[in-house]
């Protein structure tokens, strides 16, 4: 599988050329780093020539790494019948540069490519009704980037007055997390926040 996997990334380092950036073989697959332009080209040399023939998107995703220039990397995972191989497409961008839709190389781009939007917020030109599919229409921000506070912005209810769901701010009345370290296992271990126990025992023995 190895060899073959190598052969096929010799082929298409010659076949996309200038488009490839990088390759690796990882995990039995091979990865193919390119250039966010060559989406399109890249996918459809994939999809129909003759030594590749990925004919299935099967899935398409995005990270965060909010520590690159470009914060978002897609990742487009490619499936060949004919050779019973995989393979990944990765690509890089971020909120203010968008991505060539996929959906006219591989139809299954439309609902994954909508799903990168609403939970990453990367905007596909060309995609035919590029909208939120697991969020409300309402909803604000992009819930899997890692600068998304784990409450959200709004909470959503039912008003009974006004008969309709409402939104409204988060608010938070104690403390989010808190931790007191109290240990389970007093009196086996001693853990940090043990004193505290000892504190309240002696207070009420005292008493």
């Amino acid at each position: 599988m190895t060899e073959a996997l190598q052969d096929l990334g010799d082929y298409l380092s010659t076949a996309l050329n200038q488009d490839l950036l990088a390759q690796e073989i990882a995990y039995g697959q091979l990865n193919l780093l390119i250039k966010r332009s060559a989406l399109l080209k890249v996918l459809t040399v994939l999809r129909d020539d003759q030594n590749c023939q990925f004919k299935q998107l099967v899935d398409m995703t995005a990270v965060d790494r909010p520590e690159q220039p470009e914060r978002l990397e897609l990742v487009y995972n490619l499936l060949s019948l004919k050779l019973n191989q995989r393979i990944r497409v990765k690509l890089t961008t971020d909120e203010r540069n968008p991505v060539d839709s996929a959906a006219g190389v591989f139809s299954s781009a439309i609902w994954l490519e909508r799903e990168a939007w609403d939970m990453f917020g990367v905007f596909f030109s060309g995609h035919p009704d590029l909208r939120r599919i697991l969020t409300d229409y309402g909803f604000e921000g992009h819930p899997l980037r890692k600068d998304f506070p784990l409450t959200g912005f709004k909470e959503v209810r039912y008003d009974q007055e006004q008969k309709r769901v409402v939104y409204e701010p988060v608010k938070l009345p104690q403390e989010f997390r808190h931790f007191d370290f109290l240990s389970p296992w007093e009196g086996m271990l001693r853990m940090p926040g043990d004193e505290k126990a000892e504190a309240e025992k002696n207070e009420e023995g005292g008493a």
